[in-house]
Protein backbone atom coordinates (compact mmCIF):
# COMPACT_ATOMS: atom_id res chain seq x y z
CA UNK A 1 0.00 0.00 0.00
CA UNK A 2 1.30 3.46 -0.94
CA UNK A 3 1.59 6.16 1.67
CA UNK A 4 0.51 9.77 1.09
CA UNK A 5 4.06 10.92 0.36
CA UNK A 6 4.84 8.42 -2.40
CA UNK A 7 1.44 9.12 -4.01
CA UNK A 8 2.10 12.86 -3.92
CA UNK A 9 5.57 12.33 -5.40
CA UNK A 10 4.14 10.20 -8.23
CA UNK A 11 1.57 12.89 -9.02
CA UNK A 12 4.24 15.60 -8.92
CA UNK A 13 6.42 13.62 -11.36
CA UNK A 14 3.46 13.01 -13.67
CA UNK A 15 2.71 16.72 -13.98
CA UNK A 16 6.27 18.04 -13.88
CA UNK A 17 6.91 20.70 -16.49
CA UNK A 18 9.82 20.49 -18.86
CA UNK A 19 11.88 23.61 -19.06
CA UNK A 20 13.63 24.60 -22.27
CA UNK A 21 16.70 26.81 -21.96
CA UNK A 22 17.74 29.12 -24.77
CA UNK A 23 21.27 30.11 -23.88
CA UNK A 24 24.19 32.21 -25.07
CA UNK A 25 27.76 31.13 -24.47
CA UNK A 26 30.88 33.20 -24.99
CA UNK A 27 34.25 31.73 -25.79
CA UNK A 28 36.99 32.64 -23.32
CA UNK A 29 39.46 31.92 -26.13
CA UNK A 30 38.26 34.37 -28.80
CA UNK A 31 34.96 35.94 -27.56
CA UNK A 32 32.88 34.05 -30.15
CA UNK A 33 29.23 33.76 -29.12
CA UNK A 34 27.14 30.61 -29.49
CA UNK A 35 23.34 30.33 -29.19
CA UNK A 36 21.74 27.02 -28.26
CA UNK A 37 18.68 25.25 -26.86
CA UNK A 38 18.61 22.47 -24.27
CA UNK A 39 16.58 20.95 -21.46
CA UNK A 40 19.69 20.36 -19.31
CA UNK A 41 21.78 23.53 -19.18
CA UNK A 42 24.50 22.22 -16.84
CA UNK A 43 25.13 19.13 -18.96
CA UNK A 44 25.07 21.08 -22.21
CA UNK A 45 27.67 23.62 -21.03
CA UNK A 46 29.82 20.73 -19.80
CA UNK A 47 29.48 19.06 -23.23
CA UNK A 48 30.56 22.28 -24.97
CA UNK A 49 33.59 22.55 -22.69
CA UNK A 50 34.51 18.90 -23.23
CA UNK A 51 34.60 19.27 -27.02
CA UNK A 52 31.43 17.26 -27.69
CA UNK A 53 29.97 19.86 -30.05
CA UNK A 54 31.48 20.12 -33.53
CA UNK A 55 30.96 23.89 -33.88
CA UNK A 56 32.11 24.93 -30.41
CA UNK A 57 35.02 22.49 -30.09
CA UNK A 58 37.60 24.88 -31.54
CA UNK A 59 36.59 27.81 -29.34
CA UNK A 60 36.83 26.24 -25.86
CA UNK A 61 36.51 27.10 -23.04
CA UNK A 62 33.02 28.59 -22.86
CA UNK A 63 31.12 30.56 -20.24
CA UNK A 64 27.38 31.09 -19.95
CA UNK A 65 26.56 34.77 -20.43
CA UNK A 66 22.74 34.64 -20.77
CA UNK A 67 19.85 32.19 -20.66
CA UNK A 68 16.07 32.26 -20.73
CA UNK A 69 13.61 29.56 -19.68
CA UNK A 70 10.62 28.58 -21.81
CA UNK A 71 7.88 26.12 -20.91
CA UNK A 72 6.94 25.68 -24.57
CA UNK A 73 9.37 23.84 -26.85
CA UNK A 74 8.07 25.47 -30.04
CA UNK A 75 8.47 29.00 -28.66
CA UNK A 76 11.97 28.17 -27.38
CA UNK A 77 12.95 26.82 -30.80
CA UNK A 78 11.58 29.87 -32.59
CA UNK A 79 13.44 32.23 -30.23
CA UNK A 80 16.70 30.30 -30.68
CA UNK A 81 16.28 30.48 -34.46
CA UNK A 82 15.56 34.22 -34.23
CA UNK A 83 18.70 34.86 -32.16
CA UNK A 84 20.73 33.08 -34.86
CA UNK A 85 19.29 35.34 -37.59
CA UNK A 86 20.77 38.69 -38.61
CA UNK A 87 18.20 40.82 -36.80
CA UNK A 88 18.21 38.43 -33.85
CA UNK A 89 21.98 38.72 -33.52
CA UNK A 90 21.65 42.51 -33.50
CA UNK A 91 18.92 42.26 -30.83
CA UNK A 92 21.06 39.89 -28.79
CA UNK A 93 24.10 42.17 -28.89
CA UNK A 94 22.10 45.30 -28.10
CA UNK A 95 19.74 44.01 -25.41
CA UNK A 96 20.91 40.68 -23.98
CA UNK A 97 24.71 40.63 -23.75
Amino acid sequence: MEDKFSSAKAMEDKYALLMYFVYILQSLKDNTKYVGLTINIKKRIKDHNNGKSKYTKGHMPWKLIWCCIFYNKTKAGKFEKYLKSGSGTSFMNKHLV
